[in-house]
């Protein structure tokens, strides 16, 4: 029993620190992923796909069954834990537990992946927008759950948005 109460603390503190750094866990449904990457933004080899607030990992295990490479960015320890644990065998996909607002993407980023809250979006954006111009490319980027009016949608499947940022 005296244990139980610093393992809850210690839990309350993780979960309640990424509720205000950022948008809380919520699962996404494999079938409107797979929706996504077909119907919305064809997803293959060619693609590295960086998954921002990444949670359990699932997008990436899906990216990697149509070949994309990929890096999730995940604040929660637990959660990252959870992800890297489910993608342990998956050779083109990995997590990283950071804030993402100070992870540099990758040369080769090719597709963003956000599943955030109305909150945060532009805030996102400008994430994205700053990287692609560091990166001196045109990244493409599929919204989950939320629209926004500062960047041109490219294409709408369900609750997904595609734009392109530059």
């Amino acid at each position: 029993m005296n244990i139980v109460i610093p393992i809850i603390l210690i839990l309350v503190v993780l979960f309640g620190f990424t509720a205000f750094t950022g948008a809380p866990y919520v699962p996404s449904l494999k079938s409107e992923i797979k929706k996504a990457f077909t119907k919305l933004y064809r997803i293959s080899s060619k693609d590295f796909l960086i998954d921002l607030g990444a949670g359990d990992g699932i997008v990436q295990k899906i990216a990697s069954e149509y070949g994309a490479k990929s890096v999730g960015i995940e604040l929660n320890p637990i959660i990252a834990t959870i992800a890297k644990i489910r993608l342990r065998k998956i050779k083109n996909a990995k997590i990283v537990t950071k804030n993402f607002y100070n992870y540099k993407f990758p040369r080769e980023t090719t597709v963003v992946y956000v599943f955030g809250d109305s909150r945060d979006l532009s805030k996102i954006f400008k994430k994205i927008e700053k990287e692609a111009k560091r990166l001196s490319k045109t990244l493409k980027v599929i919204s989950y759950g939320f629209e926004t009016k500062d960047y041109e949608l490219l294409k709408k499947v369900g609750a997904y948005f595609l734009y392109e940022v530059r």
